[in-house]
Formats: C-alpha cells, sequence, structure tokens
C-alpha cells in the first residue's frame, strides 16, 4: 500500500471517530506502541490496523476500484464528445465548411471551460471542476461498497491541506480535455482523407479584412511547425464561394488542423503535464495534521501512556477471526495462562521445564502487563486454560482472540469440573460454538506433549 493510501486511511478513521464516537482501540495502540517510531507513524499504524479490522482498507480497494470504472466511463465519454465535435464542425460534405464555424465547434467549448478552470485556479483557489466531482460521485458510485463513502471526504480533506485538489483536478480535467481534442483531430484527418471539402467564411457585419488578419495571426504558431496557411488571395476568395482548387483546399485543411493542434491539443497537454509535476512534487510533502483533535487526543495513548482494558463498544454480529498473527520466524518457545480461575483450582499444573507459565490474568493490569511482553516475545505455542463453569461472555473471548494473535498457535484447554462437581452442558456447549466461531482448537485435556514438543 502506498504512502497516500496509508495517510488516506488514516484520515479515514479519524473522521470516523470523529462522527460516530471512538472506536475500541486497545489492541490496535498496544501494537502500535510495541511497533515504536514517532507519533504520525504510531498513529498510521494504529489506523491501518483499524482500517483492516473494519473492513475499510478493503472499502479503500473497492474505491479505487470504482475510481479506475470511473475514468474509463469518462475517457470514453471525452472520445465520444472529442469525435462529436469533429463531426459536427464538418458537417456532412454536401456543403461548403464554413471554415471560423468549424473553428468555434471544435475549440470554442474547450476554450471557455479552459479559462475558466484556470480563472478559478487563481482566483478561487480551491477549484472544484465539475468533471472532477462527477468522477468521484462515479467513484462511489461504482465501488458498491457502503463504507466507502467515507473515503472520498477523507480524500479531499487529506489535499486541501496542501493545497493538492487543485492539482489532482487539474490532472484528470486536462488530461480528459486531452483526449477529447486528440479524438477531434483524429477524427478531423480521417474525414478530410475520405471526403472533399470546400471551405468558406461568412460575415454580415465584418470586413474582409478582418478574416484576413484573424487568418494570418491564428496561422502564425501553426507555421511554425510547417503547417500551411492560406494566402490573402486564397482568403478573398473563399468569402464568396467555396474555392475547387486543390491548393487552396489543402491549405484550408492544413490550417484547420493546425490551429486545433496548437490551440487545442497542446495547451491541454502542457496544463496536464504541470498539473501532474505539482501533484507529484506535493504528494511528497504530505503529512498528518498533529493539532487536529482528533490526532492529538491519541498522543497520550501512543506515546506511549496507561491502555484502559474492557469493552466500550456495541457487540459486534460475530465474533473476530483469532488465527496467529506472529510467524514462527519471530517467536520461539511456549507458554501457559490461565483466565480468572477460582481459588478452589490448584494452579499451576506440573510443566515441562520448556514451558513458561503466564500465571492467572485475573485482572487488568495482569492482562495489560502480559500483553505487553508478548507484543515484544511472542510465543510459539500458547494454551490458554479457561473454567467452562463461566460463561464465555464478550470480554473473555475478546481477549482469548487477542493473546492467540499474539502468537504462532493457541489451543484452549477448558478445564474439567473438580470432583464432586459436573459442567453444565449448555454452557459447555456456548464455550464450543465460541470458540468454533474464534476458529480455535480446544480440548479437555491438558495439552502439556504440544507444547512441549510441537505436536501430539
Amino acid at each position: 500500500m502506498t504512502e497516500l493510501n496509508n495517510l488516506w486511511l488514516t484520515e479515514a478513521i479519524r473522521l470516523r471517530e470523529e462522527y460516530a464516537g471512538p472506536l475500541e482501540d486497545l489492541e490496535a495502540n498496544r501494537l502500535a506502541r510495541s511497533a515504536g517510531g514517532d507519533l504520525p507513524t504510531r498513529i498510521q499504524r494504529r489506523a491501518l490496523w483499524l482500517a483492516d479490522r473494519d473492513g475499510l482498507s478493503e472499502a479503500l480497494k473497492h474505491w479505487l476500484q470504482g475510481a479506475r470504472l470511473a475514468l474509463i466511463v469518462l475517457a470514453v465519454l471525452a472520445v465520444v464528445s472529442g469525435a462529436g465535435l469533429a463531426f459536427a464542425a464538418m458537417g456532412d460534405g454536401l456543403h461548403p465548411v464554413n471554415v471560423f464555424w468549424a473553428l468555434g465547434s471544435l475549440l470554442g467549448l474547450n476554450l471557455i471551460l479552459l479559462l475558466s478552470w484556470a480563472l478559478g485556479l487563481v482566483f478561487a483557489g480551491e477549484h472544484g471542476a465539475s468533471l472532477g466531482r462527477l468522477w468521484l460521485w462515479l467513484s462511489e458510485k461504482l465501488a458498491r461498497d457502503a463504507k466507502a463513502a467515507q473515503l472520498a471526504p477523507a480524500l479531499l480533506l487529506l489535499l486541501q491541506r496542501q493545497k493538492l485538489n487543485r492539482w489532482a483536478i487539474g490532472v484528470l480535467v486536462n488530461s480528459l480535455w486531452l483526449l477529447a481534442m486528440l479524438s477531434a483531430l483524429v477524427i478531423l484527418l480521417t474525414l478530410m482523407a475520405t471526403r472533399r471539402y470546400g471551405f468558406v467564411w461568412e460575415t454580415t457585419i465584418l470586413s474582409a479584412d478582418t478574416f484576413i488578419a484573424v487568418t494570418q495571426a491564428l496561422g502564425t504558431l501553426p507555421a511554425l511547425l510547417g503547417f500551411s496557411v492560406p494566402t490573402e488571395e486564397m482568403i478573398r476568395a473563399s468569402g464568396d464561394a467555396a474555392l475547387n482548387i486543390e491548393s487552396a483546399r489543402q491549405a484550408w485543411a492544413a490550417w484547420l488542423v493546425g490551429v486545433l493542434l496548437i490551440y487545442g491539443v497542446v495547451p491541454r497537454l502542457v496544463l496536464a503535464v504541470f498539473c501532474l509535476w505539482r501533484w507529484k512534487a506535493g504528494r511528497r510533502t504530505l503529512q498528518l495534521d498533529l493539532n487536529l483533535p482528533g490526532y492529538a487526543q491519541l498522543r497520550e495513548r501512543l506515546m506511549p501512556t496507561s491502555e484502559r482494558l474492557g469493552v466500550s463498544d456495541a457487540a459486534p454480529a460475530e465474533l473476530p477471526r483469532a488465527q496467529g498473527g506472529v510467524s514462527e520466524q519471530l517467536s520461539d518457545g511456549a507458554l501457559l495462562v490461565a483466565i480468572e480461575l477460582d481459588d478452589d483450582r490448584p494452579w499451576p499444573p506440573q510443566l515441562p521445564k520448556s514451558v513458561s507459565n503466564a500465571g492467572i490474568l485475573d485482572s487488568r493490569e495482569s492482562r495489560h502487563k502480559l500483553l505487553e511482553q508478548l507484543s515484544r516475545f511472542p510465543p510459539a505455542r500458547l494454551a490458554i486454560a479457561c473454567d467452562p463453569r463461566r460463561s464465555p461472555d464478550r470480554g473473555s473471548l475478546a481477549l482469548i482472540a487477542e493473546l492467540a494473535r499474539s502468537a504462532s498457535a493457541t489451543r484452549i484447554w477448558l478445564l474439567q469440573a473438580p470432583p464432586g462437581e459436573a459442567l453444565d452442558a449448555e454452557r459447555l456447549g456456548d464455550w464450543h460454538v465460541a470458540l468454533q466461531q474464534l476458529e480455535l482448537p480446544f480440548a479437555d485435556c491438558a495439552p502439556m506433549n504440544w507444547l512441549e514438543k510441537g505436536h501430539d
């Protein structure tokens, strides 16, 4: 994932917490602290973990897919629009082409919108072009993910801090218009290559000298690239009727192509490249604004300080998967830990020398201490002893899942009832169902051979 995507997801998490309240982030904070780094790095690590857990990372992939589809749709529309401009300019070939009417059809709308974009860039600062808003809207619709709705506002806010909106939208707008102008140019050349056109100019209130001056002025830059410009005699003669002289046809055709290339294609190409350069240069300077309240509040939790353990959010629809989150290369040894055992149980049992005892977790402090230790020294094998006489409440299951993610492999030991007592079958069934949802293996016998040797 790119640095921009990381910052993007971090900003999306901040917005989500700002509008919907703080997320359950105890494990995310712990992992961010254990990874180290400065505050922005820890904030990003925390946000990326939360984004993965809550499906926002997957939503970002869907949004990017939608954005690519939206670009394809807009690109097709640009090609079709450019072709339509060329057909509208040249007509059906049965009548002479009014050169200035054709030129207006080819360049008029493009130049008006180009001037509008430039004025907005200079005077309005953050200019939201209609094509840019359309692309964002299409991206969200094509993403087909409800969580993706949070991503567009997060991206806009992130880019606004470095004033990169204008350059990102500039790349999009100018690239699409460049595609439209290239499409118009290709269709124009195709039509001229396959049909015979005559060219005229018509006016009621302007003089011939005006058209001569305008034609020659517009043809100055194309002439530098080798495009021919109609002579004064050709221009005057074209005011009366379409010239059938082949040289005049070719001169007008070359002039029209040259003007479209110089005043239609080249400006959009230059602006697209310029906006792309400014975008890439500005993107390297993107960073989090640590003065925002959402980030300032995290300093106390990540740099580091105490961590609250407990449940503060609504119960999820299903329990999170608790498969090992540590590779075997990074882990070592075996560990046995128990969760909230009563005093009537002797503990710990006799352990092999290679198996360590982590004691009984019966307080927030003991949980916090063990989780911090496991983040630095993850075990290869972890056995968690649970008393099935207790209900498998959400807090215990969340702790089991978090412990399991700190080891390469985990097994649950459901302890037998003390002599003279019997386990409640319904409660034991609840444990089985809950542990199956967590996808953790469990048994009612001590997994000592597995802890010691890695197999049964």
